[in-house]
């Protein structure tokens, strides 16, 4: 890991960075800014249209892509759909089941999610008349097994909730919740969050047996602009697209008309060639590092900060999340007397990058009465001597307000 920095050309530009935000966005490495800068110099060209070679040779590199995916996922190719963002997925997922809910069901969310997976199903509860069900975490910060099973009858319709927080950095008991929800109700589709889980920590969908799976690039060392939505090919096969147009159709002329078979026909129009290009050699690159030393390594920086924070300012002090031994990079806090954004901006001005806010998890924050808290997020690329970088700027953050 020592030697990781160096493949990110951003702390060449910026030598003097502390990035602490990568639960919102990662740095990206070198190679994979090659690969897609390698797209426009090399190829450039659509994907599933021309028949001369740079076009062939992008869709097969395209569709290569697919397979890796697949591979990291321990899926099947066709089970794979491109999409823009983990965002995009879910509504992808909140609009083409909308026929599968009536009035009278209920869709059952938790209180950890992101507004990722909380508003595309708040709004389709209520365009279709049925209730939103919120399950709150537990004590440990986790959504535990037996408390979402109590919010599950025979017309809850659909389960979403994350595979780690992106404010406490817990990580859920995914295939168990998954099991117990479908025994209370096995005609449940089951949709995972894995944002902040996805190239940091290991991800076998077949053993968590969840119907759908959402994550970004951006979140992984990838580009921005690329994410991936998973789906068992059963519950593919029988959805309607998304969006229709070019690349998904195949008669456009017929009554129905006539769409591809998935999940080309959950991809219409050009997509983001060079940052699902890129998507592959960030597989590539987690591969290389090993996902497994990732997440020790991650979590084991977030444990340390969590011991230096708590030695530094004590009492003072509040971290969410009750277990010292994290289990993601991800730790967030209050601070006595100061505001999280005033925390965030003071830090900015010594190019320490944190977030500060409710991090699109009004749920949890309003859940604990908390307007906002501060949020630092470990990544491969940074050491311990950013936690120290993190100290210091924190007591001259506090040393301001006192004077």
């Amino acid at each position: 890991m020592k030697n990781i920095k160096r493949l990110f050309p951003i702390f060449d530009a910026r030598p003097g960075l502390v990035y602490l935000d990568s639960a919102a966005t990662s740095l990206t490495p070198a190679p994979i800014i090659d690969a897609v800068a390698g797209y426009y110099r090399e190829l450039s060209a659509n994907v599933g249209r021309g028949l001369y070679a740079t076009a062939e040779e992008t869709t097969v590199r395209f569709e290569e892509v697919r397979e890796h995916t697949a591979r990291f996922l321990s899926v099947r190719a066709d089970e794979i759909v491109f999409t823009r963002s983990t965002t995009e997925g879910i509504n992808l997922l909140a609009y083409i089941l909308e026929d599968h809910i009536k009035a009278g069901d209920n869709i059952v969310v938790t209180a950890l999610e992101h507004h990722s997976n909380f508003l595309p199903w708040k709004r389709l509860a209520k365009r279709c008349g049925a209730e939103l069900r919120i399950v709150p975490f537990e004590k440990d910060r986790s959504i535990h097994p037996d408390t979402a099973r109590s919010f599950v009858d025979s017309r809850t319709k659909i389960f979403a909730f994350s595979a780690i927080s992106n404010v406490f950095g817990t990580a859920n008991p995914v295939a168990d919740l998954v099991r117990i929800v479908k025994d209370a109700n096995p005609t449940i589709l089951t949709i995972v969050d894995a944002a902040q889980a996805a190239g940091h920590t290991p991800i076998d969908v077949r053993s968590w047996d969840c119907d759908f799976l959402a994550f970004s690039g951006h979140k992984m060392f990838g580009p921005t602009g690329v994410g991936v939505l998973y789906g068992k090919s059963t519950l593919l096969a029988a959805l309607p697209p998304y969006q229709v147009g070019g690349g998904m159709v195949l008669d456009s002329m017929a009554d129905g008309p006539t769409y591809m078979d998935a999940p080309h026909c959950f991809e219409a129009g050009t997509p983001d060639i060079a940052a699902v290009v890129g998507l592959g050699t960030t597989i590539d690159f987690l591969d290389h590092i090993g996902i497994d030393s990732i997440h020790e390594y991650e979590a084991g920086l977030a444990t340390l900060a969590v011991s230096a924070l708590k030695k530094a300012f004590g009492d003072s002090i509040h971290i969410l999340g009750l277990n010292d031994r994290r289990k993601s990079g991800i730790v967030s806090f209050t601070l006595d007397g100061i505001h999280p954004h005033d925390i965030a901006q003071i830090l900015g001005d010594r190019d320490i990058c944190i977030r500060a806010g409710e991090h699109c998890a009004a749920p949890l924050h309003r859940a604990l009465s908390l307007p906002a808290t501060a949020r630092v997020s470990f990544s491969v690329y940074n050491t311990e001597a950013d936690i120290e970088k993190l100290i210091e700027g924190l007591k001259e953050v506090r040393a301001l307000f006192k004077s």
